[in-house]
Protein backbone atom coordinates (compact mmCIF):
# COMPACT_ATOMS: atom_id res chain seq x y z
CA UNK A 1 0.00 0.00 0.00
CA UNK A 2 1.10 3.54 -0.67
CA UNK A 3 2.18 5.68 2.25
CA UNK A 4 -0.26 8.48 3.06
CA UNK A 5 1.42 11.83 2.27
CA UNK A 6 0.08 15.11 3.63
CA UNK A 7 1.32 18.38 2.10
CA UNK A 8 1.02 21.58 4.13
CA UNK A 9 2.39 25.11 4.11
CA UNK A 10 4.82 26.29 6.78
CA UNK A 11 2.09 28.45 8.32
CA UNK A 12 -0.39 25.55 8.44
CA UNK A 13 2.27 23.26 9.92
CA UNK A 14 2.78 25.76 12.74
CA UNK A 15 -0.95 26.04 13.46
CA UNK A 16 -1.72 22.32 13.13
CA UNK A 17 1.45 20.76 14.54
CA UNK A 18 -0.29 18.52 17.11
CA UNK A 19 -2.70 17.20 14.49
CA UNK A 20 0.13 16.59 12.01
CA UNK A 21 2.10 14.68 14.64
CA UNK A 22 -0.93 12.45 15.24
CA UNK A 23 -0.95 11.66 11.51
CA UNK A 24 2.80 10.90 11.63
CA UNK A 25 2.30 8.53 14.57
CA UNK A 26 -0.39 6.78 12.50
CA UNK A 27 2.11 6.22 9.67
CA UNK A 28 1.64 9.25 7.41
CA UNK A 29 4.42 11.39 6.03
CA UNK A 30 4.06 15.19 6.22
CA UNK A 31 5.73 17.40 3.61
CA UNK A 32 6.07 21.01 4.73
CA UNK A 33 6.24 23.39 1.79
CA UNK A 34 7.11 27.02 1.13
CA UNK A 35 5.44 28.27 -2.07
CA UNK A 36 4.84 24.63 -3.15
CA UNK A 37 8.54 23.83 -2.71
CA UNK A 38 9.25 21.09 -0.11
CA UNK A 39 11.44 22.33 2.74
CA UNK A 40 10.98 19.58 5.34
CA UNK A 41 9.54 16.10 5.73
CA UNK A 42 8.12 14.66 8.95
CA UNK A 43 7.93 10.88 9.29
CA UNK A 44 8.02 8.33 12.07
CA UNK A 45 11.45 7.66 13.57
CA UNK A 46 10.65 3.93 13.58
CA UNK A 47 8.50 1.95 11.18
CA UNK A 48 4.87 1.56 12.14
CA UNK A 49 4.28 -1.85 13.71
CA UNK A 50 0.90 -3.42 13.25
CA UNK A 51 -0.74 -6.51 14.66
CA UNK A 52 -1.80 -9.30 12.33
CA UNK A 53 -5.46 -8.31 12.80
CA UNK A 54 -4.61 -4.69 11.82
CA UNK A 55 -2.80 -5.97 8.69
CA UNK A 56 -5.81 -8.10 7.75
CA UNK A 57 -8.13 -5.11 8.21
CA UNK A 58 -5.86 -2.95 6.04
CA UNK A 59 -5.78 -5.63 3.34
CA UNK A 60 -9.58 -5.86 3.34
CA UNK A 61 -9.90 -2.06 3.16
CA UNK A 62 -7.40 -2.00 0.28
CA UNK A 63 -9.40 -4.64 -1.59
CA UNK A 64 -12.67 -2.76 -1.05
CA UNK A 65 -11.09 0.52 -2.18
CA UNK A 66 -9.23 -0.77 -5.25
CA UNK A 67 -11.01 -4.00 -6.12
CA UNK A 68 -7.66 -5.81 -5.95
CA UNK A 69 -6.83 -8.26 -3.19
CA UNK A 70 -3.25 -8.33 -1.89
CA UNK A 71 -1.47 -11.54 -2.93
CA UNK A 72 1.05 -13.12 -0.60
CA UNK A 73 4.26 -14.58 -1.91
CA UNK A 74 3.96 -18.39 -1.48
CA UNK A 75 7.17 -18.67 0.57
CA UNK A 76 6.09 -15.84 2.87
CA UNK A 77 2.69 -17.43 3.45
CA UNK A 78 4.35 -20.77 4.29
CA UNK A 79 6.76 -19.06 6.71
CA UNK A 80 3.94 -17.27 8.52
CA UNK A 81 1.94 -20.48 8.76
CA UNK A 82 4.96 -22.34 10.18
CA UNK A 83 5.50 -19.62 12.79
CA UNK A 84 1.85 -19.66 13.81
CA UNK A 85 1.82 -23.47 14.06
CA UNK A 86 4.87 -23.45 16.39
CA UNK A 87 3.43 -20.86 18.77
CA UNK A 88 2.87 -21.96 22.32
CA UNK A 89 0.58 -20.29 24.82
CA UNK A 90 2.29 -17.66 26.90
CA UNK A 91 2.13 -18.59 30.56
CA UNK A 92 3.87 -15.85 32.53
CA UNK A 93 5.35 -16.87 35.85
CA UNK A 94 3.31 -16.24 38.96
CA UNK A 95 5.35 -14.05 41.27
CA UNK A 96 5.09 -14.72 44.96
CA UNK A 97 5.42 -12.00 47.56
Amino acid sequence: MTKHVIRVSEAEAGREFRSLMAHVRAGAEVVIEHDTRPVAVLHAAEPVRRTISECIALAKAHEEETGKAPILDADFAEDVEAILNKRKPWNPPVWQE
